[in-house]
């Protein structure tokens, strides 16, 4: 059964729309009609998609989301959003259930929004359109992510919440103060706890592989932090499919908790991963959750004829962008295409780029991340997108499977190719 068909509509609970409404310092003339209104709107949208065409659906949620504008009530304190469906599935074999889109808190911080208030309300947000996962890490922002998420989680139901985070960059100048040594491990692990102002983590992952380090030491480490309560899964992310696989192998013969899970970089622009990592975590029941959806801004709309590119990462990354270099080039034709069939099939760039991870059997879900509260607004109806065999063949035909469009950054490059001591005798 098609997921939009199957799953439940996140619009806020009645409860939740009357205490909106009861907070709000003017009555609430439409309170009566919201509870019709939101019965109605519940039940008939699985009726109303159910066995719809792709571009059919696509007209069914435009005028799905006219219905909810329209139900929509505004008052000078308080405002109710009714959300698109949020499904959820099994994070690998780890039995978790977590939402399709997963909240990513790079931005959060001085990285991105350096307005803690602000980022927690974005937080809760996507707490409050259903979605239950999210990943941050000790590098970001220094740390200062991990404690506005922290914030946040106060003022939540932490049972409710799959809490990942990740470990590997430098956190100072020490030299010992990165990396994946048990050493470095565990005592950040105890940092983290201590910025998310939580007893435990969900998920945690190994950032990046780090050669000079055995793998059975990382393991060793993940696996005691397991049996103290202080994880309860360990993950990797970036990792090689060569190096995934050396990790299950090492956990099974060594005894030790094998990562449960991979994150590596995927979208329509960068698909190397379906070659050789995405069949592997297939092969070892991994979940595989994806950073970089929209290609690092490529895909959010931002590019494209007459456009002139603002985002942060560009002025951060400036060579990643220069539209001077062949590869940025390729990219851009890409871009534009892809633009040309979002236009004719009906949903945004975003929609179209987050579809297309969310269709591939091994992702289990993509990571979101947003700096402000509208590009959260901009990603959330993905979740009510499903592309068909020929809008997926259109797009094999823009971006090739397997293939990284103008060789988009892998995320990590082993140093056997960026160390030229290494290749010479």
């Amino acid at each position: 059964m098609d997921s939009i068909t199957q799953a439940p509509i996140y619009a806020l609970s009645v409860r939740g729309v009357l205490s909106r409404c009861r907070q709000s310092r003017s009555p609430c003339p439409q309170r009566r009609t919201l509870i019709p209104q939101l019965a109605e709107l519940r039940t008939a949208r699985p009726t109303e998609a159910r066995g719809a065409p792709s571009v059919g659906r696509h007209q069914w949620r435009r005028t799905w989301d006219a219905r909810c504008q329209n139900r929509v009530h505004q008052s000078d304190q308080a405002s109710v959003w009714l959300a698109v469906p949020m499904d959820y599935r099994t994070l690998g074999t780890t039995g978790l259930r977590v939402s399709q889109l997963c909240l990513g808190a790079m931005m959060f911080g001085a990285w991105g929004n350096p307005d803690h208030d602000e980022s927690v309300r974005i937080i809760n947000r996507a707490v409050d359109a259903g979605i239950n996962f999210i990943d941050t890490a000790d590098m970001y922002s220094a740390g200062e992510s991990e404690i506005i998420v922290g914030k946040a989680l106060a003022g939540l139901q932490r049972e409710n919440i799959v809490l990942a985070t990740k470990v590997h960059g430098p956190m100072g100048d020490d030299p010992n103060a990165q990396g994946n040594s048990r050493r470095w491990v565990i005592a950040e692990c105890e940092n983290s706890l201590r910025r998310l102002g939580t007893d435990y983590i969900d998920l945690y992952q190994i950032h990046r592989p780090s050669p000079e380090t055995d793998i059975d030491d990382t393991l060793g480490a993940l696996s005691d932090l397991v049996r103290a309560g202080k994880i309860r899964y360990a993950g990797s992310s970036t990792f090689p499919a060569h190096q995934v696989v050396e990790a299950q192998w090492v956990a099974e013969r060594r005894v030790r908790e094998r990562f449960r899970t991979e994150q590596p970089q995927y979208s329509i622009l960068a698909r190397g991963i379906e070659a050789d990592l995405l069949p592997v975590c297939q092969q070892y029941g991994m979940g595989v959750i994806s950073w970089s959806p929209l290609a690092g801004g490529w895909l959010s709309g931002a590019f494209g004829g007459g456009k002139k590119n603002t985002s942060r990462r560009s002025a951060m990354l400036p060579e990643r962008y220069d539209l001077t270099l062949p590869t940025n080039q390729q990219k851009l034709a890409a871009v534009n295409e892809l633009q040309q069939l979002a236009d004719e099939i009906g949903p945004s760039l975003i929609d179209l780029s987050l579809a297309f991870v969310l269709a591939h059997p091994a992702v289990t879900c993509p990571i979101i991340g947003p700096r402000t509260m509208e590009q959260l607004e901009s990603q959330l109806p993905a979740t009510a997108i499903a592309l068909d065999d020929d809008v997926l063949d259109r797009i094999d035909e823009i971006a090739p499977p397997g293939q990284n469009v103008g060789g988009a950054d892998s995320g990590w490059s082993p140093p056997s190719t960026t160390d030229k001591r290494l290749r010479r005798r």
